[in-house]
């Protein structure tokens, strides 16, 4: 994939925002409806939000260190690494295949609450000073570390598009949970 580096990077601000939309609708869900599971298996609106809370833990001081730390100057164009745009197309909310969370980043029967949304929308916040600053740093040059090995590194890119994509995919599973018909948002 090869796009303008302002392009991809305002489509990933576009993309954040609408995060952001969607968490401040979650907000006025009551605390049963965010934890409402259909069954065991399946994670509720707040396991999925905590979910991304851990991913962001892990990826927003790496990138906000590289971006701080780096020495090349912007470019144009951003290309996608082979493993990079991989792993943006497997987590990609087009790609309907269930993934298996690692153990690390799995949160199923976590007790949460409501301070999980405001947690991810800080990271959100985050996020997007982040991509401002990815403005002037050359996307392409610049690598990071992954939470899954340290052996391999991505292209900054390739993990900002991982982690924005990575978002959205479970922020539209949180949404398609089919919470209690009887329950009301408060």
């Amino acid at each position: 994939m090869k796009i303008e580096q302002p392009k991809l990077l305002v489509e990933l601000q576009n993309k954040t925002a609408k995060a952001k939309s969607l968490l401040e609708e979650f907000k006025t869900y009551s605390i049963e409806d965010l934890n409402y599971k259909a069954n065991a298996s399946e994670w509720s609106i707040l396991e999925c939000i905590e979910h991304l809370c851990l991913y962001g833990k892990f990826y927003l001081p790496e990138i906000e260190n590289r971006i701080i730390t780096n020495s090349y100057s912007k470019q144009q164009y951003f290309k996608s690494g082979l493993i990079g745009n991989y792993f943006v197309n497997i987590i990609k909310a087009s790609n309907t295949k269930k993934i298996k969370a690692t153990k690390e980043m799995d949160t199923t029967g976590f007790k949460l609450n409501k301070s999980t949304i405001n947690q991810f929308l800080k990271q959100l916040e985050w996020l997007d000073s982040l991509l401002v600053k990815a403005e002037k740093v050359n996307l392409m040059k610049v690598k990071t570390s992954i939470s899954l090995t340290k052996l391999i590194k991505l292209r900054l890119g390739d993990t900002l598009r991982f982690l924005v994509y990575h978002n959205e995919r479970h922020l539209l599973q949180a949404k398609r949970i089919d919470i209690k018909p009887k329950s009301n948002k408060t």
